[in-house]
């Protein structure tokens, strides 16, 4: 009669202590031949750079919102040239005055027919043809909130009726909306991988704790314990699920690298706020260990729900 497979010659006759080696042997493991190690590391990548670009995203909304945060812009609606300038000279004026503006800037009308250019085109003609409001950029030297954009709005209306005010940052609302949806799907999607990561282990524990059922009956057997056995298949995820950690980690940095370079190369200040900082990256290098965890609890839970049902 053939004995249990896998059960070390020494712990059936010695009735040694069940841990250490002997223990690890009862569910042998080949690093990197199964597809485990290469499932996780999938995982972890797209987690990094779903990260990543959630990380990036917050950042740039962030920077934008500290640059516009002070800032207004001042429309002189008036279709004569002249009286245009006059009064968008005037309108500086009475800004500059204020004790709550840091400082402004009268965009000069070349400038404004330059910006204009694709859509009214390049030449003299078209800047007088189309009467273009005069604009001032308004600095405050706190935060552009309702009250105080109310305040010098009503002020520059008392003596320039063609005059109107907004803060720059309610231009932006729509862009801040779209940044912050696709921060919460960047989460989602965080969610949903770390919720198929742990379906994956679940299906590794099941399927190698069917596989050595018979050992594992064996090993009760020999006083073997519920939570020693189940070490034994934690043990073996746990070691897949730190290769798979790195790799996917070596994957995902590379990954955002490569598309860092390429945003950087659009040479944008918006863009540039979108740089990821210190904390980021340690946040990067920390999901990693998430992973490795999340598979722990995952196997340890899978086998002794797999085990309370073998008695």
């Amino acid at each position: 009669m053939s004995r249990a497979p896998l059960i070390d010659r020494s712990l059936v006759r010695d009735l040694v202590p069940f841990k250490g080696r002997r223990v690890a042997r009862l569910v042998p493991r080949h690093p990197a031949s199964g597809p485990m190690p290469w499932v996780i590391a999938i995982m972890i990548a797209l987690t990094v750079m779903a990260a990543a670009a959630g990380l990036a995203l917050g950042n740039l909304a962030d920077r934008a919102r500290t640059d516009l945060s002070g800032a207004l812009t001042v429309q002189i609606v008036e279709a004569n040239a002249e009286t245009r300038a006059a009064l968008a000279d005037r309108a500086a004026g009475i800004l500059a005055a204020d004790s709550a503006v840091a400082s402004l800037r009268v965009i000069p009308h070349d400038e404004l027919v330059e910006m204009l250019a694709p859509w009214i085109g390049a030449s003299d003609e078209a800047g007088e043809a189309v009467p273009i409001p005069a604009l001032i950029d308004v600095q405050l030297s706190e935060v552009a909130d309702v009250a105080e954009v109310a305040r010098l709005n009503a002020l520059l209306l008392n003596e320039i009726p063609q005059a109107r005010m907004d803060a720059q940052s309610d231009w932006l609302r729509p862009v801040y909306d779209a940044l912050a949806s696709l921060q919460y799907l960047a989460m989602a999607l965080i969610t949903l991988l770390a919720f198929t990561s742990a379906g994956a282990v679940w299906l590794a524990a099941r399927s190698s704790f069917n596989n050595h059922r018979k050992t594992v009956e064996i090993v009760h057997l020999l006083g073997g314990t519920d939570p020693q056995i189940a070490w034994v298949f934690q043990r073996s995820l746990t070691i897949d699920a730190v290769l798979g950690g790195l790799i996917g980690l070596v994957l995902g940095v590379l990954a955002v690298g490569l598309i860092g370079n390429q945003f950087a190369a659009i040479d944008s200040g918006m863009v540039e706020g979108g740089n990821l900082r210190e904390l980021d990256w340690l946040i990067l290098a920390a999901i990693p260990l998430a992973g490795v965890l999340l598979a722990m609890l995952t196997a340890r839970i899978t086998v002794m729900s797999a085990l309370k049902r073998m008695l």
